[in-house]
């Protein structure tokens, strides 16, 4: 959506464009994919984000392409790269950072900043949401559109099974036993919990893990532990909320209509998105509260979301131009009002501690629920081919919870494929 800027030109002018030369006045250009496919049709937020940036810098001109999901605006991205039509800058997915460095499409920050301001800011940001944008102390990743998973809890479905309303399950056990009631209590017309096993899978199962004291990677990309005895015991107990709990439906469980189920009641408890958080409280014709997911031995969840990247191939004037774009973008009253607008999470502490954020965490306690959190959480699974990595694990998690291979042996095969394309990375 580039607003072109047009000049009156004198003859002189008209001669020296003709030749092929620039006018002083001309906007740098910018090119940003943004992935739309997030939890709610973003468009015209950030569409009126562009247009309050260019109106207050003329001098820049920034182009948004949606196109679709994080992987389909990554390969987007990497096709306009190939075809030799390469972004300046874009939003995908943060666990993407192995891939863009192995494919030589990003530049560290660290290159580009030229202020003391600059690098306070590259400091400003939350270390949790740091861990998927930074590799060998550079940073190539700044956190815009972060999220952790979150359990919404229906508080009216929860005092229909006797249970008490304003407490949500602190435990595995207990979202078991909570679930079961609920499912049990409606004679099996509500759902107690649903856990997406379409979607990001991984993501999921990465929390089951977590919250039973194991993480899946290395911190190098290069190796990853699937078939670990905890994650095994941690897939085992998500095929048992269906199997021997009662309390979630068999088979795969759509992540893009998981929000609607919950809105719509069919389920009492959800695992997603803390991006989801504005869109539940807008549409939600019941009283549900936010907390951090349950625990087996330590609460947990991974980031996830998306981070900005600057690519080569741009000028120096373009750099600079999407450094100011992008530092626009992080200014904490703007990530505040995003975060407001969006659910997803301020990403800086500066962020919360605007009056807006300050006053709509006061008057409204669930958005502090995702930034809390992140004091239990771990970086989102990134590895290098991590494509084909997540890809793998997926396929184990939906074999588990179809019934057609068992928690070890699917996780199994997942490791060896792992394996398999890692090898030539190992340290």
């Amino acid at each position: 959506m580039r607003a072109r800027l047009s000049f009156p030109l004198t003859a002189l002018a008209a001669g020296l464009l003709s030749a092929g030369q620039a006018s002083a006045q001309d906007p740098v250009e910018l090119t940003m994919y943004y992935p739309i496919a997030v939890g709610g049709a973003l468009t015209d937020v950030i569409d009126g984000l562009v247009d309050e940036f260019e109106a207050e810098h003329p001098d820049i001109d920034v182009e948004a392409i949606y196109a679709g999901n994080y992987d389909d605006t990554r390969v987007r991205a990497m096709s306009a790269i190939e075809a030799g039509d390469p972004p300046q800058l874009s939003v995908l997915f943060s666990i993407d950072l192995y891939e863009l460095l192995e494919q030589d499409a990003i530049i560290a920050f660290d290159e580009v900043i030229e202020t003391d301001e600059q690098r306070e800011w590259l400091d400003s940001f939350y270390p949790g949401l740091m861990e998927n944008g930074q590799v060998d102390g550079q940073t190539y990743g700044i956190p815009f559109q972060r999220s952790t998973i979150v359990l919404y809890w229906n508080k009216d479905a929860f005092e229909a099974a006797g249970l008490d309303p304003e407490t949500p399950p602190e435990t595995w056990d207990e979202m078991a036993e909570m679930a079961s009631a609920v499912h049990e209590a409606s004679d099996g017309e509500q759902w107690g919990v649903m856990v997406p096993s379409t979607g990001y899978p991984y993501w999921m199962f990465q929390a089951f893990a977590f919250q039973n004291g194991h993480r899946l990677m290395s911190d190098d990309g290069t190796e990853v532990y699937f078939d670990d005895p905890a994650a095994i015991e941690a897939l085992e107990y998500w095929v048992s909320l269906a199997d021997e709990h009662d309390a979630m439906p068999d088979g795969a469980i759509e992540w893009g209509t998981l929000r609607q189920n919950f809105l719509e009641q069919s389920t009492a408890m959800i695992w997603h998105s803390t991006g989801n958080l504005t869109a539940v409280r807008n549409d939600a014709e019941f009283d549900f509260g936010v907390a951090m997911l349950p625990m087996k031995t330590q609460r947990g969840s991974p980031t996830g979301g998306g981070n900005f990247y600057l690519f080569k191939d741009s000028s120096e004037a373009e750099q600079q131009a999407a450094m100011t774009f992008i530092q626009w973008m992080t200014d904490p009253e703007r990530a505040a009002a995003w975060s407001i607008e969006t659910g997803y999470m301020g990403v800086s502490p500066a962020a919360y501690d605007t009056e807006a954020l300050r006053d709509y965490v006061e008057s409204f306690p669930p958005a502090a629920v995702a930034r809390d959190q992140l004091e239990h959480g771990t970086a989102e699974l990134s590895t290098y081919q991590g494509g084909r990595i997540r890809r793998a694990l997926d396929n184990a998690v939906q074999a588990a919870l179809t019934g057609q291979m068992s928690a070890a042996e699917a996780l199994a095969q997942a490791q060896a494929e792992a394996d398999a394309a890692l090898r030539r990375y190992a340290r």
